[in-house]
């Protein structure tokens, strides 16, 4: 007869996987040739700058959020949004565009402090960019922002900057958005402006 109490536990349960790590990648997060995505995807994915999401046929394959009934999701515009932004971002570059943990203030500042444009240009920049009201209005900002940022160069987390922009869409998350750039942008600037006596 075997002793129950003496058998060994049981192993536990694996916890359930979050979201997160089961979640399909996003096109800038995939391993690509070379660290590099084809020119050719770069081009399908800017056919899209300007246009409604969804609507262009040769970025299909590269979204996560296409939506089987149709519709137009807060989480399928920012990603449009941020393809189109990767793809300006990533063209003729010879480095990722893409980098985890570099928020989009970090990186501005970055190119603030490169020397290539005039700080208060950037500043005005990146102020248009932070106080637009509609995400249309930001990606046309942001736009204009990653093209300097491609010339110093300098990457970004695409992937935060995706969450961001599908907070930008919701009034009452647009603020956290705001000063977590701000506190990026401001703040590093600022410590980097100090000496010690």
């Amino acid at each position: 007869m075997t002793d129950v109490a003496s058998a060994p536990p049981a192993e536990p349960a694996a916890p359930p996987a979050s979201p997160e790590k089961t979640r399909r990648p996003m096109f800038w997060e995939h391993a690509h040739t070379g660290d590099l995505p084809d020119g050719a995807d770069l081009a399908a994915l800017r056919r899209g700058i300007g246009r409604e999401p969804g609507s262009v046929p040769a970025m299909w394959r590269y979204y996560t959020a296409l939506d089987r009934e149709g519709r137009l999701t807060a989480r399928l515009r920012a990603e449009h949004v941020a393809l189109t932004l990767y793809a300006v971002h990533q063209q003729s570059l010879p480095s990722p565009a893409h980098r985890f943990g570099t928020g989009l203030g970090a990186a501005l500042l970055a190119l603030r402090d490169s020397d290539r444009f005039s700080p208060d240009a950037v500043d005005r920049r990146f102020n248009a960019a932070a106080t637009a009201t509609s995400l249309d209005e930001a990606a046309y900002h942001l736009r204009g922002l990653v093209r300097q940022l491609r010339q110093v160069p300098q990457s970004l987390d695409y992937t935060q900057l995706l969450r961001d922009l599908v907070d930008w869409q919701h009034p009452e998350r647009v603020g956290q958005v705001r000063r977590r750039w701000g506190a990026q942008y401001f703040l590093g600037r600022d410590r980097a402006g100090t000496t010690s006596t």
